[in-house]
C-alpha cells in the first residue's frame, strides 16, 4: 500500500515521502498513530501544494539574503572599542558585539551565528568578515576597529606612528 508520511519515522522514510508500507504496518501502526495517510489523489494533490509552498517560501528567503548581502557588501562598520597606548584593544570584538553594531548603525539583523569569526578580533584596523546569510548565500562586510582614549592629546595618539593614526577616535 503507497502511504504519505506525515513525520519522520526511523528506519522508514522522511516527512512528505511516498513509500511502500505493507498493509497490516500501514493499517495498524502508521494511520491510528495518525503518522501517514493513504496516497489517494486528493492527498497527493495536498502533498504537491505543500511542498510548492515550500520550495516559494525558500526562494523568497534566499532571495531575501541575496538583496541583505549586497547592503552589506557596500557598508563600512565602525566600531569603538577601548584600547592601549600601544594600540592594544582591551578584551576583543566579538560576533555578538559586530551583530549589535549592525542592528544600532544600519537596521540590519544578523544572527551573532551566522558570523564567520575564528576568533575575537583584538587588533585595531580594517578587516573583512562573512557571514552566512543562507545555504549558499555569503555576505560580506568590512569592519572598522576604532580605539578610543579618554581624556587623551592628539599628540600622544600622533606619536604612536601614521599605522594607527586612522584607527584612534578623538572624541570619545
Amino acid at each position: 500500500m503507497k502511504v504519505i508520511l506525515k513525520a519522520d519515522i526511523k528506519g522508514v522514510g522522511k516527512k512528505g515521502e511516498i513509500i511502500n508500507a505493507s498493509d497490516g504496518y500501514a493499517r495498524n501502526f502508521l494511520f491510528p498513530k495518525n503518522l501517514a495517510v493513504k496516497a489517494n489523489n486528493e492527498n497527493m494533490l495536498e502533498l504537491k501544494a505543500k511542498q510548492d509552498s515550500v520550495k516559494y517560501q525558500k526562494e523568497q528567503e534566499k532571495e531575501k539574503a541575496k538583496q541583505i548581502a549586497n547592503k552589506l557588501s557596500k557598508i563600512l562598520l565602525k566600531i569603538k572599542v577601548k584600547a592601549g597606548e600601544n594600540g592594544k584593544i582591551f578584551g576583543g570584538v566579538s560576533a555578538k558585539e559586530i551583530a549589535q553594531e549592525l542592528e544600532n548603525q544600519y537596521k540590519i539583523t544578523v544572527d551573532k551565528k551566522k558570523i564567520d569569526l575564528k576568533e575575537t578580533i583584538k587588533t585595531l584596523g580594517e578587516q573583512t568578515i562573512e557571514i552566512k546569510l543562507y545555504e549558499g548565500v555569503i555576505g560580506k562586510i568590512k569592519i572598522i576597529v576604532i580605539g578610543c582614549h579618554r581624556g587623551r592629546s592628539n599628540l600622544t595618539i600622533l606619536s604612536l606612528g601614521t599605522e594607527h593614526f586612522d584607527n584612534f577616535c578623538y572624541y570619545c
